[in-house]
């Protein structure tokens, strides 16, 4: 689960190799190479003038192998290979120089660190490796193994980047989604046709569509959750007493789902809180992992007040005391690291005392917030009700009635689809990025964006 191991390196080659030792760099495309300042800063090289002359349309940048003559390109208009030349200028002016060697440093995957120095050997330059700057995190790279990992990424993509110390929640955070989503948009039905949508994605239909064709097993997934809740709660396109109730029917029995609902969000609760305790640790060790609210100390005092609740359902005092003792125990934690934090003083009781009263307050919230997926699903489900209602109406009025419930049926069953699809994915993002991602993630990493360029061998240009 943890992201892929990253190398400090340095190209090093004679100055006058390190152009075509960068060119490898580029058609490799393993290494990320530092720059001197950000894009733009600093007076342009020669293919940089001459690109911001011809003011072309934007373009993918392509490299020639070997110096080309910048004023024929000019004056051809290869805007491309002069935007290639102009990056090449950046990464040749971030070099360090001593005497007839330079050096540019950046970060490799260690698994490519070997592979890359083979073949920049052939151009005259070399891959060093490096001890990794103190106080400066890798970037992340994510592993991309698999279908359903490559479908769930842009869930995690969409909220920022995993830092280079944390875990990898992809695969749990997919499957998370597409639980909550199912458990909103329960009906056999429905989950059956975005089924059919997943396998049209991935025979690449509708065309317009093909670009979303990786995304298939996500949509498949959430039909098979769709489905199953479908089966749970008896409904198929509505109840329309096509199957069962396994068990519960959402308009028959609200109460016991807004339960199991909010059963459901202390769970995956939990589990967010046992990768954050992980991630702390990854991140700064063991005090970290313990006084952090999305660490040990937020762990105790979420488990303290579940504790609490049950024992107040059940009448059990003995579980009230325990549950008491792992709120204090958390509560102490997570105020002890927030005092040392503090300025001290009366100014920092005050802060941390309304600090670990968020706290509290921010838990109970967050566990009631998965109530939604109860409230929901019991939307989709009367949606499906009035339908069906609608439909059995107008059977018993003859051969017009019989139309018109054909036609009622369709176009409520597309309407509910359609308005409960986006609700429930909608609501589903939301829980996952503000309920489950904020125990998680304390900062944001930087995404590993390796330098690669396509390398043009042609003739001369004219």
């Amino acid at each position: 689960m943890a992201p892929v191991r990253m190398q400090r390196v340095a190209v090093v080659a004679p100055w006058e190799a390190l152009r075509d030792t960068l060119v490898g760099v580029a058609e490799s495309g393993r290494v990320e190479l530092d720059r001197s300042g950000a894009a733009g800063e600093g007076a342009p090289g020669p293919a940089g003038r001459r690109l911001q002359r011809l003011r072309g349309e934007p373009v993918r940048a392509v490299l020639s192998p070997g110096p080309p003559d910048l004023d024929a390109l000019e004056r051809a208009g290869r805007v491309d290979l002069l935007a290639g030349e102009a990056q090449l200028e950046e990464r040749l002016g971030s070099a360090v120089r001593r005497g007839s060697v330079a050096a540019v440093a950046g970060w490799c995957p260690v698994r490519d660190v070997r592979a890359t120095a083979a073949r920049l050997a052939g151009a005259g330059g070399t891959l060093v490796p490096l001890p990794a700057p103190r106080g400066t995190d890798p970037p992340t790279l994510l592993r991309e193994t698999g279908a359903l990992r490559g479908a769930f990424r842009p869930l995690l993509g969409t909220y920022g980047t995993v830092p280079y110390p944390d875990l990898d929640p992809t695969m749990a955070a997919g499957l998370a989604y597409v639980v909550m989503f199912g458990v909103m948009f329960g009906d056999a039905g429905h989950g059956a046709l975005l089924l059919l949508g997943a396998l049209a994605l991935r025979r690449g239909r509708p065309r317009r569509l093909a670009r979303l064709h990786r995304l298939w097993p996500f949509v498949a997934g959430a039909g098979i959750a769709s489905v199953l809740a479908g089966l749970a709660y008896g409904e198929f396109f509505g109840p329309t007493g096509v199957l069962p109730v396994l068990w519960l029917s959402p308009p028959a029995e609200p109460l016991r789902l807004l339960t199991a609902a909010a059963a459901l969000g202390a769970g995956l609760l939990a589990l967010a809180y046992a990768a954050g305790i992980a991630n702390r640790w990854r991140e700064g060790g063991p005090s970290s992992a313990l006084y952090a609210p999305s660490g040990v100390a937020g762990a105790l005092l979420f488990l303290g007040l579940g504790l609490l609740a049950g024992a107040v359902a059940a009448g059990i005092p003995g579980l009230a005391a325990g549950g008491g003792l792992l709120c204090l125990a958390g509560l102490v934690l997570a105020g002890s690291g927030w005092y040392a934090a503090s300025s001290h003083g009366a100014g920092g009781v005050a802060q941390t005392a309304v600090q670990l009263l968020d706290m509290v307050l921010r838990i109970g919230s967050n566990t009631i917030s998965f109530t939604r997926l109860a409230a929901f699903g019991l939307t989709h489900a009367a949606l499906g009700g009035i339908v069906w209602q609608g439909t059995t109406a107008l059977v018993g009025s003859g051969p017009a009635g019989a139309l018109g419930a054909v036609a009622v049926f369709t176009a409520g069953n597309a309407l509910a689809f359609a308005l409960e699809a986006l609700v429930a994915g909608v609501q589903a993002l939301r829980l996952e990025f503000y309920e489950l991602f904020s125990r998680v993630f304390e900062d944001q990493g930087r995404p590993f964006r390796p330098w690669r360029l396509p390398i043009e061998r042609v003739e001369a240009v004219p």
